[in-house]
């Protein structure tokens, strides 16, 4: 069984010293500090220029990653600071002897709801993919032989929830542990805590992807001792179940997306409003204040006005699931996300449906993840074969021209294939859909 005094671990990487909730100070409180350093991190901003679903796009009100990932976090937040009251009332000592407060759920959730796609390549889904196809049906076929089937799984599955445990822990050279956030936030992020093999084991929802890559078995062990995780997994494999707060960080992904793409969706068009009402008033019939609603002259105001509404009346619900379950989700027997548990599940499913073919697989998407594809392909071919002559002394001038524009960071000289590939596959997952865009021209235009 887990344990609240060890998931709300303020431990951060390289810590000597135990670090006590009942000695921080409240006015810069560990769980805070970790919301600010991602905020600060240039990971963090480079969001601001990959889609979210809608490509580059003209209109002002379609979301980036990044609006996204600000809203998850404040969804997050609310969704933590209720389950925290709830927790701190059954379990009074956390507040008494420990000193945790309500908010210090709220923090955690927030902050690893502000990370939960700091990982993501550029060009949405289509990037991982496109990534993970290189190797397996691409040029990268011809590594398979030299690697582990965990590397090679890592490659050909390429997860940005896993890269995403990379950039808030890797090190680099005088930058010891990445971002050195605390591990209950870690914990929080890990939406999978396993590795990328064995593929899907299981029904549990912990297994559905991977969340770490073999380069950071041995630290997101340490983690995951740290915090009391649950094993769920024997021999040589590593999984675990999850931190309960990772349940919270998923349900504020799952209410956004829902409902805010379906939101961008009806602004543009793509969704009529008639469509849009339907769907989204059997989630606020028991909230909504009529003659409020009808006073709204816009379309936009309309639609604003029942988004709200809608994500509070599911904030409430996913609070209710969760505290229903909260010892079974102790125990590591909640298999599930909270949304599936929903009494909404069924409207949710609907909104979702709806979106996938209004949106999701309008041409604009298509045209987008269609250039995603041909671009991350030509820059991981380009700049692999360029790193991998270096380290075999075999270099081309061209070679050398284009690893002299590797920014600074990654200029690094990495021992072992694996490590060689997967730290060229960082750097352009980490490429925003403008710089990929940009590199793919200078590149096509310098070797034609």
């Amino acid at each position: 069984m887990m344990h609240w005094e060890q998931l709300l671990s303020l431990k951060r990487q390289g810590d000597t010293n135990k670090r006590l909730r009942k000695e921080q100070d409240d006015t810069r409180l560990g769980f805070e500090v970790d919301y600010d350093r991602i905020i600060f991190s240039s990971a963090f901003r480079s969001l601001q220029d990959k889609t979210q679903v809608i490509p580059l796009s003209k209109t002002d009100f379609v979301h980036t990653r990044l609006t996204h990932s600000l809203e998850v976090s404040v969804v997050g937040r609310s969704l933590g600071r209720l389950v925290g009251k709830k927790i701190l009332e059954k379990y009074p000592h956390l507040q008494e002897i420990h000193g945790y407060h309500m908010n210090d759920f709220g923090a955690i959730v927030a902050a690893a709801s502000l990370a939960h796609d700091i990982g993501n390549p550029p060009f949405g889904h289509s990037g991982e993919k496109a990534i993970g196809e290189y190797f397996s049906i691409g040029k990268g076929k011809q590594f398979k032989d030299r690697l582990t089937d965990k590397e090679w799984q890592d490659l050909i599955d390429f997860e940005g929830n896993a890269n995403g445990f990379s950039v808030l822990t890797g090190s680099r050279p005088g930058v010891e542990g990445g971002l050195r956030v605390t591990y209950a936030t870690l914990g929080a992020f890990m939406k999978y805590p396993k590795e990328s093999l064995p593929k899907k084991p299981t029904a549990n929802i912990a297994d559905k992807k991977y969340g770490f890559f073999q380069q950071d078995k041995v630290f997101f062990e340490e983690v995951a001792k740290e915090l009391g995780l649950i094993p769920n997994k024997t021999g040589n494999d590593i999984g675990f179940e999850r931190h309960p707060l990772a349940y919270l960080v998923e349900a504020a992904d799952d209410i956004c997306y829902t409902i805010i793409d379906f939101e961008d969706g009806i602004n543009l068009g793509l969704v009529s409003e008639d469509f849009a009402l339907e769907y989204l008033i059997k989630l606020v019939k028991d909230s909504i204040d009529s003659s409020k609603y009808k006073a709204l002259t816009t379309k936009e105001d309309r639609i604003s006005y029942l988004r709200a509404l809608a994500i509070g009346s599911l904030i409430n619900d996913a609070v209710k699931v969760f505290v229903e379950n909260e010892e079974a989700i102790l125990q590591g027997k909640f298999p599930f996300a909270l949304t599936d548990k929903s009494k909404y599940k069924a409207q949710m499913d609907d909104i979702i449906k709806l979106s996938v073919k209004k949106i999701y697989q309008s041409r604009e998407v298509i045209e987008k993840e269609l250039t995603g594809y041909q671009i991350i392909n030509n820059l991981l071919d380009k700049f692999i074969t360029a790193y991998n002559n270096k380290h075999e002394g075999t270099t081309s001038n061209f070679d050398n021209l284009l690893l002299k524009i590797l920014p600074e960071k990654h200029h690094l000289e990495k021992d072992g294939l694996y490590n060689r590939l997967l730290h060229i596959c960082h750097f352009i997952s980490m490429l925003t859909d403008g710089n990929a865009l940009l590199y793919n021209k200078i590149i096509s235009t310098n070797n034609s």
